[in-house]
Formats: structure tokens, C-alpha cells, sequence
């Protein structure tokens, strides 16, 4: 690794120094001597294992026989794949509007309050959290103890429960309750995020679109309505597509909470699950293309209405 580093320097050094002399001569060139080190990096850490993970996903689990596209037809005909992708959805659908819908009305009620700085960092300090850290968090919220011992619940929820007259139960093996339980804990993480970045795109609202709108009779709803949210348009989507992109490639909640196990998998863990644990480098090829392809219209849809909201 030391060697690596060196080599990069020096790399760097010859480029600076090539780039010094030709500085005022041909400035064309010198800009594509300073884009050069990002554009190896790139190759070498993005695009040439993004095309070598492309061309693994046609072949099968030692990566020796071409077998065309049944990684893909496997994917979307197993069911314990579809249930995969099902999971995968309710998280994709679920996550970001939600999570944004908290940040959103957050941000609102709490602004110009008297808290406003408390309240914020409240809501805000999920985000200091790791995501396996929140796992552990939750999974004790959702703690479960037999009948016997339905007094002395351990888990918050489940003593809820006993509280109101109820029993117990295994949260975390009720189909389909535990994939929403799982989604729950990153609505959490990310309400805090989608507040923050509102907040101050509320904040940057001028102050005479809202007199206007406040003096040509606008109630509250109509003040969000038409006010709020068209001037906080771009931020909305970027919180949007950033959280999306965020719940596609979750991991670390699944596999700290349940493993994967009683329905609640999604991509990215089976992806793990195929490549380092069923060692099929195939099938983890092919879900970690899918991964990809998924990721890709969030990114262009985001850089689109980015470009035409500063046009």
C-alpha cells in the first residue's frame, strides 16, 4: 500500500510538474494534465470493476462456464429472489417519501420557534449513528420474552403491549410487519437528514414572496402549497433521490437485525449473501449489476432536474 501511495505522488508530482511548464502556452492541455490522476482513479476504482463485475454476471458461481443471462433469469424467477425484490421495493417506495414527509413537516413546525436549535438536534442525532449501531437500538425496542415473563419485557414495544392488555410478540418474525419494522428504523436515520437540508432551503425563501403571499389572504395550507414547496422544489428532490439511493444499497440494518432471515432480505444483503457466503460469484454479479441499474435512473433524474432548476 506504500507503494501505491508513492507511486500515486509521484504521478501527481510529474503531472504538476509537466503542467507548470506549460502553463500559458497550451492551457487546453494543462487542464487535461490535472484531470488526468481523477480519471485514472476512476478507471481503476470504478470502471474497470463495474465492467468486470458486468461480464462475471454471465457466467456461473466459480466464474468458469459462460452461461449467458440465468444469473438474470434465476433473479427473477426464484421466488426466494422475488421476495428479494419485493422487499426491495417496499423499501425504495416507503423509505424516502416518508423519511422526507417527517424532515418536511419538522422543519416547518419547529421553524423560528423558540427550540428551533434543540428541537433540530433532537431529530438530527439519529444521523450521528451508524447504521449497525441503530440496528442494535431497535432490535432491543423490539426485544421479545415469553408469555411467562410478559411483566418484564426487555423491548419497549412489546411492553407497550403487555401494558394495554395484550401479549407479547416476535416482532421480527411477523411477515410482512418486520420488513416495515426494518424500514422504520431508517425513516429514523434519515428523517434527521431530509430536516435539515428543508430547513434551510425554507430559510432561504425570501421574505417578500412570503409577505406577498401573506397579504393576499394565503391561509397556512396555501402558504405550504404554493409558497413552500415549489421554492423548496430542488432541495425536495435531491433529499428525495439521495435517501432513495441510500435504501437501495441498505445492508447493515438487515443484517444486523434479522440476517436476512423470515422474509425481510433485500439486494444488497443477498448480493453479499451469493458472493461471500454461498460463494456463487455469478449470482452476486448479476444482483450487484441489477443494484446498479436500479441506481442509475435516481442519478439522472436528480442531475436533470438539478441542471434545469439552475437554467
Amino acid at each position: 500500500m506504500l507503494a501505491a501511495v508513492l507511486l500515486f505522488a509521484a504521478i501527481v508530482g510529474v503531472i504538476l510538474f509537466i503542467a507548470g511548464l506549460l502553463t500559458g502556452k497550451r492551457d487546453k492541455l494543462v487542464g487535461y494534465l490535472y484531470l488526468a490522476p481523477a480519471l485514472l482513479m476512476l478507471s481503476v476504482g470504478l470502471l474497470y470493476p463495474g465492467l468486470r463485475t458486468i461480464y462475471e454476471s454471465f457466467f456461473d458461481a466459480a466464474g468458469n462456464v459462460f452461461i449467458g443471462l440465468d444469473n438474470y433469469r434465476y433473479i427473477f424467477t426464484d421466488t426466494d429472489q422475488l421476495h428479494v425484490l419485493r422487499n426491495t421495493v417496499y423499501w425504495v417506495v416507503v423509505t424516502p417519501f416518508v423519511a422526507t414527509g417527517v424532515g418536511l413537516l419538522y422543519a416547518i413546525l419547529v421553524d423560528k420557534a423558540k427550540i428551533e436549535s434543540f428541537a433540530k438536534a433532537l431529530i438530527f442525532l439519529p444521523m450521528s449513528i451508524s447504521f449497525v449501531a441503530a440496528g442494535v437500538i431497535w432490535k432491543f425496542m423490539y426485544e421479545y420474552r415469553p408469555d411467562q415473563a410478559r411483566v418484564h419485557q426487555i423491548g419497549l414495544i412489546n411492553q407497550f403491549i403487555v401494558w394495554l392488555g395484550g401479549d407479547p410478540q416476535q416482532l421480527l418474525l411477523i411477515v410482512p410487519l418486520n420488513t416495515f419494522l426494518l424500514i422504520l428504523v431508517m425513516i429514523w436515520i434519515q428523517a434527521g437528514f431530509a430536516m435539515t437540508v428543508l430547513s434551510a432551503a425554507i430559510k432561504a425563501i425570501p421574505d417578500d414572496i412570503v409577505e406577498a403571499a401573506r397579504l393576499d389572504g394565503v391561509g397556512p395550507w396555501g402558504m405550504f402549497r404554493f409558497v413552500t414547496v415549489p421554492a423548496i422544489r430542488p432541495a425536495l428532490v435531491v433529499v428525495l433521490t439521495t435517501i432513495a439511493i441510500g435504501t437501495l444499497k441498505v445492508f447493515d440494518i438487515v443484517r444486523t437485525m434479522t440476517g436476512g432471515s423470515f422474509d425481510t432480505n433485500v439486494i444488497a444483503y443477498e448480493f453479499y449473501s451469493q458472493s461471500f457466503r454461498n460463494f456463487d460469484q455469478g449470482k452476486g454479479a448479476a444482483l450487484a449489476v441489477l443494484l446498479f441499474v436500479l441506481v442509475i435512473p435516481i442519478v439522472a433524474y436528480n442531475i436533470r432536474q438539478l441542471r434545469r432548476s439552475e437554467a
